[in-house]
């Protein structure tokens, strides 16, 4: 049976003290779209709220995969997304959160995101979030209470890489609020690739991450199968 990845989408199309113009990342949501779209999966995308849904990083239009999604039926889906209230979870085998800043904005507390990720994680499906998407990760609590990212290999964007993009317009460093719940956090040098797999559970770093996380994601899909 063909595998079904819900991509979760952010409805912030702002952040910050300044109003900072944000959305998913372009190349962490067309990445991934585009490979699981390659390996033959079907995709859907929801949103918190439903509707359009922004999109940030449209500097890097003409990059090719961007190009394939902006062109194809990725960008169509982020102009008419469900609210994430609307579907059934259960009826995937995947859960994928990409970045921008906007994740940073309704993601944290968001009862329901946290809700989809605790219940897919828990019947081994797999769990996949790339540079500011981990946020969303933060404060999932398994049904024995315990944090999801508690003792797992997580990674995200780093501090150091805030520090010189959005350290003004963040609530706070999601590094740090990743390792403060228990997060076994690792990165690499600013802006390189790195993705890491911890059993279903699958994170990336920034932008040049995502492709990876798909990748490791597909790699854990084909070797599973789930409830």
């Amino acid at each position: 049976m063909k595998k079904r990845i819900l991509i979760i989408a952010s409805s912030a199309n702002t952040i910050g003290p300044n109003n900072r113009k944000t959305g998913s990342f372009l190349t962490e949501i067309a990445h991934p779209y585009q490979t699981f779209k390659k390996q033959g999966y079907d995709i859907d995308i929801v949103s918190i709220n439903g509707g359009e849904a922004s999109l940030d990083g449209m500097f890097e239009k003409d990059e090719e995969l961007n190009t394939a999604f902006l062109t194809g039926d990725g960008l169509q889906k982020m102009q008419h997304t469900l609210p994430l209230s609307e579907v059934n979870v259960a009826d995937y085998d995947a859960v994928f959160v990409p970045g921008g800043l906007a994740p940073m904005v309704d993601m944290p507390d968001n009862k329901l995101v946290q809700a989809a990720i605790a219940s897919t994680y828990e019947r081994g499906g797999v769990v996949g979030a790339v540079c500011h998407g981990p946020v969303s990760l933060l404060n999932v609590k398994l049904s024995d209470g315990s944090y999801l990212i508690n003792g797992k290999n997580i990674t995200s964007f780093s501090n150091a890489e805030e520090e010189n993009y959005a350290q003004d317009d963040v609530p706070f460093l999601l590094e740090s609020a990743l390792r403060n719940n228990g997060a076994n956090y690792s990165s690499v040098a600013v802006w390189q690739p790195y993705s890491i797999a911890d059993g279903n559970l699958v994170t990336g770093q920034n932008p040049a991450s995502a492709t990876g996380v798909a990748e490791k994601m597909i790699a854990v899909l084909e070797a599973v199968e789930v409830l």
